[in-house]
């Protein structure tokens, strides 16, 4: 795993800036400690951090072909580089490493151009520049496990960088925050590729590739996306398929010339990759839990899974965490606001696995996958109850209702009440947006300060699109198509992958294997949520591999009680949203910021989530 940064000057003549392509790429250290590397040549730089995973004593980047035309920086992993190799050397290509999966690349491109993408299976970033062709191409993977930031600069030309922090080093990009960015910060929790906090800063979406020629206009385009239909299959079969499918999955990420491990927090999805790999090990593998105080605590399930397999279990209580000391550092660990409070237990999971292993696995994507997420079960019985209502009683009857509900924000259950109330009475695309919204519109508008231009910017438009775009009847898929071109890459996996890299970690997930992800969303609706039960599938799968225990029992996930620690500190939280920080960014509003923290402080309403969310906003302001 890896950092990369870059310069693309539109002068083919003109010098790169060294010093600055250097601090750039300094500004990424911390994803690669391994050692760094440059290329320039007129008109184009390109820096490097290495973590070494593969090819230890080869492998440096940036690499290039035999005579040195094509030269990439590349930020990840390609697991089928050794399937490709012989391919490759049968249409002529000669090899220089021992076995790269880097050089691969650069050998699938000066074959197929582009299309070389669709001969990659992995996750990655990359940046390559071909001298002949006189193009840079820039891409990511499919599912958007690694970031790829890029701004356009004054004089025409492009930088380019893994995380925000390269991108700040360039003097010449003004870091103006984007108004329409704060919305969606406050609509999602998070900002949706491309856009980020500053106008002018973009990354590029996941599954797309953008091509850079000097004196033609840049050309964007998407490459690859999940399917839009289900097929038929019968449940004896899936679970044979997805048996097998896991399996090959796990075992090419499992290819690592350091010590690897895995993440396990006693859930059905990091288990399942558990009890995968080890048994394809012959040596005991390691695996990192991170207890909790109270009822979300999974680690007797961890240890569940852990003495079946004989893994070398490493558990750590997790500590007091000041959460709101915590918001602010979120600042400063993902360059721009992420309000996923979950990122600190996956923080304190990274660091422990370092201690240990240089590559951990873990479970990410089961959820999107295979439908375990909660919203999808209340998603479609309101969806069932929603087509037996005429329209006129959801949109007048019991809207009214939602909107009159008289617990408002006083407690969860009441407003999982008013929520679902407020779905049932909008068509399925508003229901399911409701419910992944965590400010609503309301709300939102009074905290933004009223001279903000938003100019009718809807930030739930592109999910509407979406779910247009999807094009399948099924409600599920619907809900899934959006999740794995929003919340996946632009919460889960953006979470991940600066924790992990904030430690030198580098995290795989086999459940995001692109074919098994394309497999698993075009499964039957019931064989990925029957009745009531999430992941089927892939629990009836696991039958003879986990304890029953630790496939059927209620999904848990991190939790904190934010509500009741604003209130005891509710001094500090008025300081950090009162200060100067926030309220002279001229973005919110002082007396609706205000009247949200008195109405919390008594008790009467629970604003704990829009309190996080500006927290970790004037922690952003504040890095």
């Amino acid at each position: 795993m890896c950092g990369l940064a870059g310069i693309f000057h539109p002068d083919a003549r003109a010098g790169i800036d060294a010093a600055l392509l250097r601090r750039m790429t300094t500004a990424l250290a911390h994803r690669g400690p391994d050692g760094d590397g440059f290329h320039t040549e007129p008109g184009i730089g390109l820096g490097h951090r290495r973590l070494a995973i593969i090819d230890l004593a080869g492998g440096h980047q940036p690499m290039a072909n035999e005579d040195g035309s094509v030269v990439i920086v590349f930020n990840g992993e390609i697991y089928n580089f050794a399937e490709l190799r012989p391919k490759l050397q049968a249409l002529g290509h000669v090899f220089r490493s021992d076995h790269s999966d880097t050089e691969t690349i650069v050998h699938a491109w000066e074959s197929w151009g582009p299309d070389c993408l669709q001969h990659l299976a992995g996750m990655f970033a990359l940046a390559l520049w071909d001298r002949n062709r006189g193009q840079l191409f820039l891409a990511r993977d499919r599912l958007g496990k690694k970031p790829l930031y890029h701004a356009g600069t004054p004089d025409g030309g492009l930088v380019f960088g893994s995380e925000m922090a390269a991108l700040a080093e360039v003097p010449a990009l003004a870091r103006r925050i984007s108004a329409t960015a704060v919305e969606d910060f406050l609509t999602w929790g998070y900002i949706p590729d491309p856009a980020t906090i500053y106008a002018g800063i973009h990354r590029l979406p996941a599954a797309h590739w953008l091509l850079l020629e000097r004196g033609r206009p840049a050309v964007l385009r998407r490459y690859w996306q999940p399917p839009t239909r289900t097929r038929p299959q019968d449940e004896a079969s899936a679970v044979a398929e997805l048996t097998a499918r896991l399996q090959a999955a796990t075992a090419s990420r499992l290819v690592a010339d350091v010590p690897l491990g895995a993440f396990l927090s006693g859930g059905v999805d990091s288990s399942a990759v558990v009890a995968t790999a080890a048994r394809l090990r012959s040596a005991p593998l390691d695996t990192f839990t991170i207890g909790f105080d109270g009822a979300d605590d999974e680690t007797p399930y961890a240890a569940m899974v852990s003495q079946r397999y004989g893994t070398v279990q490493h558990n750590e209580r997790a500590a007091a965490v000041d959460m709101i000391e915590a918001a602010r550092a979120q600042g400063r660990l993902f360059g721009e606001p992420f309000g996923d409070p979950s990122a600190v237990p996956t923080l304190s999971v990274c660091r422990l696995a370092r201690r240990h292993a240089t590559v951990a696995m873990s479970g990410d994507g089961g959820d999107e996958v295979f439908a375990g997420y909660r919203r999808y079960r209340w998603h479609m019985l309101v969806e069932a109850v929603r087509r037996l209502l005429p329209a006129p009683v959801r949109r007048h009857a019991i809207g009214t209702l939602a909107r009159a509900w008289p617990k408002l924000d006083r407690a969860p259950r009441w407003l999982r009440a008013k929520h679902t109330l407020t779905e049932l009475s909008l068509d399925a695309t508003l229901g399911y947006l409701s419910t992944m919204t965590q400010v609503h519109q309301a709300r939102r508008r009074t905290l933004l300060a009223p001279g903000l231009q938003l100019d009718g910017y809807d930030p739930t438009a592109r999910i509407a699109a979406l779910m247009t775009e999807c094009g399948s009847e099924d409600a599920l898929l619907q809900a899934q198509y959006v999740d794995l071109a929003t919340w996946l890459p632009g919460r889960m996996l953006v979470k991940v992958d600066r924790t992990s890299m904030a430690q030198a970690l580098e995290v795989r997930a086999p459940l995001l294997d692109h074919e098994l992800v394309e497999w698993g969303l075009a499964l039957p609706r019931h064989l990925k949520l029957h009745r009531t039960e999430g992941k089927y599938v892939l629990k009836r799968a696991l039958e003879p591999y986990l304890p029953h225990e630790v496939l059927y029992r209620p999904k848990q996930g991190f939790s904190t009680s934010l509500a009741g620690l604003f209130r005891r500190e509710a001094a500090r939280v008025r300081a950090r949203l009162t200060g100067e920080t926030l309220m002279d960014s001229g973005l919110f509003a002082p007396e609706a910021v205000g009247r949200l923290l008195r109405e919390h402080e008594t008790g009467r309403f629970d604003h704990s989530q829009t309190l996080w969310l500006l927290l970790v906003f004037e922690g952003f302001l504040a890095a």
